[in-house]
């Protein structure tokens, strides 16, 4: 119904944060669409993630309806406590009724990461210590090693709030710590971190996967898109 020259998704955004949503689109290649819809979530909690199941299942009816191209189902922790089986059953249940491409978040961060050739990652959220162990299950399940998944203590409504430099001190002291591992992961859309992302990657010497870039990465993927965008990291430089 909707579509650009480049390709339309439809993007499902978790939450009402701003910041996100405008950096995505910003960094997309010209001639990619993106329709907007929102789910809602408040409390960032584990139940809550189980609770707006139904919500995003509604919301991808509806972009299937307006014909885009691919969907993508943002926000990691909402699909990730289902596990990474059940995450997949979840899509690919949702592929056959629809007949559209779907994305999520976590796979496209796990396709990130084989992509870089990486095996093993500290990675840093703004959860608590519970959703952090449900998070590095699903990786585990994925095949790959986390070593740490440490969350800065903030509230899910004040992670905005977070100052670049506070995001990257707690990042390099959690690798300095596990360095023995080929890159950083830094979970959820929530925190401003695109002008740190090339100073970590400079300083640590390992690449950094995180969501915006992971997900423009995985869009261009399935538009048949390559396009590199530089000065966000080695994803959409090198585009593995």
């Amino acid at each position: 119904m909707f579509q650009s020259w480049r390709g339309t998704v439809g993007y499902i955004k978790p939450s009402y944060r701003p910041g996100s949503l405008e950096e995505f689109i910003r960094l997309l290649p010209e001639g990619i669409g993106v329709i907007p819809l929102m789910v809602g979530i408040k409390a960032g909690s584990e139940e809550e993630f189980h609770q707006v199941l139904p919500v995003y299942k509604d919301k991808v009816a509806e972009l299937a309806r307006l014909n885009v191209d691919v969907i993508d189902i943002g926000g990691a922790p909402p699909m990730m406590v289902h596990g990474l089986s059940g995450e997949k059953k979840i899509v690919r249940e949702l592929e056959e009724k629809y007949n559209v491409p779907i994305i999520t978040s976590g796979g496209s961060h796990v396709a990130a990461f084989k992509a870089l050739g990486v095996k093993s990652f500290v990675g840093v959220t703004y959860f608590p210590d519970p959703l952090n162990q449900i998070f590095s299950r699903y990786f585990t399940e994925a095949g790959l090693r986390v070593a740490a998944m440490e969350g800065i203590p903030v509230a899910f409504s004040d992670v905005q709030s977070l100052s670049a430099e506070t995001i990257y001190f707690h990042t390099k002291r959690i690798f300095l710590q596990h360095n023995n591992v080929d890159a950083i992961y830094m979970l959820g859309g929530g925190w401003r971190i695109l002008n740190i992302v090339p100073l970590l990657e400079r300083d640590l010497g390992v690449p950094v996967v995180y969501d915006t870039a992971a997900k423009i990465w995985e869009v261009q993927k399935r538009l048949h898109v390559r396009q590199t965008v530089v000065g966000y990291g080695r994803l959409l430089e090198e585009l593995p």
